[in-house]
């Protein structure tokens, strides 16, 4: 029974899924999903590209957290048109459904907007599994955070198209493996492009924004 209501809440969202990848087609809009476990300097990285990208590409975004919305304020400060979803009003979902991205966007100018970015919950679980109607997904992993994240979490990776390995104005100070985390990543998704990057630094950052840039003209 509990894998029939699984199946229909998946089924439901991934229907939802596919009206939102029509509408944004419709607003020739390209679509990012960020995920990352929390912590990870997701919003700092989005953060700095965004000062790098705009207003070049016209960016909009959509934050989810369970509660507050710091992550939007800091956002907020770059320019761009943001929207945040809190889902502690409705049970605390650890990730955002497509909906909830529907509905939001809709709150967006997206005729004005070349990228829309979500920025998802704080989680390397339950993000990978909903469909929201992206155009490609992102994933953030930190070198603070242990090289076999990739092979404990595989999923997230294997769905992401892009993977950043952030923070590594850290590594003098860690006993971290970089090659053993990029291998795992690519253990899990031959072929993923790995951005190694420090987004307080802005070291490594330049490649990251060339594949933004890159998806973002390809689709406007």
């Amino acid at each position: 029974m509990e894998i029939d209501v699984q199946k229909n809440v998946l089924e439901a969202n991934d229907n939802m899924a596919d009206a939102n990848r029509k509408y944004f087609k419709e607003k020739n809009v390209f679509v990012l999903n960020m995920m990352s476990s929390p912590g990870s300097g997701k919003t700092e990285t989005l953060c700095r590209t965004l000062v790098r990208i705009m207003p070049e590409i016209k960016t909009g975004i959509i934050v989810g957290d369970i509660c507050t919305r710091n992550d939007a304020d800091r956002l907020e400060v770059t320019g761009a048109s943001v929207v945040q979803i809190n889902t502690d009003k409705f049970g605390g979902d650890c990730h955002l459904a497509a909906h909830l991205i529907n509905k939001s966007a809709k709150q967006l100018d997206l005729d004005n907007i070349d990228l829309l970015i979500v920025e998802n919950i704080g989680n390397l679980v339950c993000p990978a599994e909903f469909d929201i109607g992206e155009d490609k997904r992102a994933v953030v992993l930190s070198v603070t955070e242990g090289e076999d994240k990739p092979l404990k979490y595989p999923l997230m990776f294997q769905v992401a198209d892009a993977a950043i390995l952030n923070k590594t104005d850290l590594l003098p100070y860690l006993d971290y493996n970089v090659k053993e985390a990029v291998n795992n990543i690519k253990n899990v998704h031959p072929g993923i492009p790995v951005f190694e990057l420090s987004a307080k630094t802005e070291d490594g950052l330049d490649p990251w924004i060339k594949w933004i840039k890159t998806q973002v003209k390809s689709k406007i």
